[in-house]
């Protein structure tokens, strides 16, 4: 059996975090847990040689650094971005509604999510609550942790040709997901509200607003004859957030200053206050080394990895790969690479990477998407772009990407932590 404790710390901290908001909570208590200090955006800012800290943005995004013994001046940064969002089903403002004395939930499409693998799951809901106070609303994290909705399928004898054409659900009409028996067809929003201030303990009429994602309540599990698989939700992209920030953690005085940036909205292009494409990275950048000369100075020497999964080679699926470029589960780290600049690696960004892995003694390979297949990005080009640092991208190979069960395998979280480990050490 493989050697299965980062695997098994990555599932743990999956299960810990069903929602972008859980995600960035289960890393500050593990931040805190180290000595990281925590700083407001609000506030004037002392920071210390060899201090660590740590800023969230809207509890959805979060960045992480440890001041390195030389100036950014001198070394750069070593910087490791990844995203805490994945794809799947959120809640409309007002979902509850009645129907044929069922309560349902209406849900939009949030990314790009394989929608037939949320059906007949043990789904429920985590998120975040809004509540007016004394002094202002404050926000709080809901997670109910018994299954509480669910997305039934249509019998085959109602959809005889599901096996040959697929499952597919029109996301307006098929897609609420069932909360339960409607007590009033008129009080359905009343009814959720009631369901939430009673989890929270707080009167329904206080509750201003909500953000929920359905989330599967089947905690992750080692697979396969010699366990040398896992299967969770979200793995792409928790696994590379939480390789970033095992990696961080275990990097002690370093010579460069180390940035661990963890953002939000990836999966629907990272346009906004909390995703990559947004000001978080650059602010904290631009207060971490205020000089204009001076920070572009140790931007020319930064290098930059941006973490996300990739794509594992399907044995069952063998022409959707190029044949050149299969890369296999349990083989190590993937270095990305895509002429048209959807993965922003070059040769010498893929150089400077393989080093790394060659250093900490782990296996690399490297992905090129299928040239007649469209290929997905990542938050590299976007920042690469913005912060005119180098930049690599590279992920973790995985099987079911963007179900809302996926895999991978059991010794790759190990191999991408140590990698990392390697890039904040050098």
């Amino acid at each position: 059996m493989p050697e299965s404790k980062p695997a098994q710390a990555l599932l743990d901290f999956i299960d810990a975090s069903p929602s972008p908001w859980h995600a960035v909570a289960t890393a500050v208590e593990q931040l805190k847990a180290q000595g990281y200090r925590q700083l407001q955006e609000s506030d004037a800012w002392q920071l210390e040689s060899g201090g660590k800290y740590f800023v969230t943005r809207a509890n959805a995004s979060l960045v992480a650094f440890t001041l390195g013994r030389q100036s950014p001046v001198e070394s750069g940064f070593r910087i490791v971005g990844a995203h805490t969002d994945s794809p799947g089903l959120r809640l409309k403002p007002k979902a509850a509604h009645s129907t044929d004395g069922l309560l349902r939930l209406g849900v939009e499409v949030y990314g790009g999510p394989i929608l037939a693998t949320f059906a007949d799951r043990d789904l429920s809901l985590a998120g975040r609550v809004h509540v007016e106070g004394t002094t202002g609303h404050t926000s709080c994290l809901l997670r109910f942790e018994a299954p509480l909705v669910r997305l039934p399928n249509l019998a085959i004898h109602m959809n005889r040709e599901v096996n040959e054409s697929g499952l597919k659900f029109n996301k307006q009409t098929e897609l609420p997901l069932i909360l339960g028996l409607a007590k009033d067809a008129g009080e359905a929003h009343q009814e959720f509200l009631a369901l939430i201030g009673k989890a929270l303990q707080v009167a329904a009429e206080g509750i201003l607003a909500y953000e929920f994602a359905a989330y599967d309540t089947q905690k992750g599990v080692f697979w396969g004859a010699d366990h040398e698989f896992i299967a969770d939700s979200q793995l792409d992209n928790l696994a590379s957030c939480h390789a970033a920030l095992t990696a961080l953690l275990a990097t002690a005085k370093p010579d460069a200053t180390c940035v661990c940036a963890l953002f939000d909205h990836e999966e629907v292009g990272s346009v906004s206050l909390t995703g990559a494409a947004g000001s978080f990275l650059s602010d904290l950048l631009e207060r971490i080394e205020p000089g204009v000369e001076e920070r572009k100075r140790a931007f020319s020497r930064s290098f930059f990895i941006s973490a996300d999964m990739a794509h594992a080679y399907h044995p069952n699926f063998p022409n959707a790969y190029d044949a050149q470029h299969k890369v296999m589960v349990n083989g190590g780290p993937v270095i990305k690479h895509n002429a048209n600049q959807r993965y922003t690696t070059s040769g010498e960004t893929a150089a400077r990477f393989i080093a790394l892995c060659n250093e900490a003694k782990v296996p690399y390979q490297e992905y090129v998407h299928r040239t007649d297949l469209g290929c997905g990005s990542t938050i590299g080009p976007i920042l690469a772009a913005s912060l005119g640092i180098a930049c690599v991208d590279v992920g973790s190979p995985m099987w079911s990407m963007h179900s809302i069960r996926e895999s991978a395998g059991a010794l790759d979280q190990g191999y991408m932590v140590s990698a990392l480990q390697a890039h904040f050490n050098s």
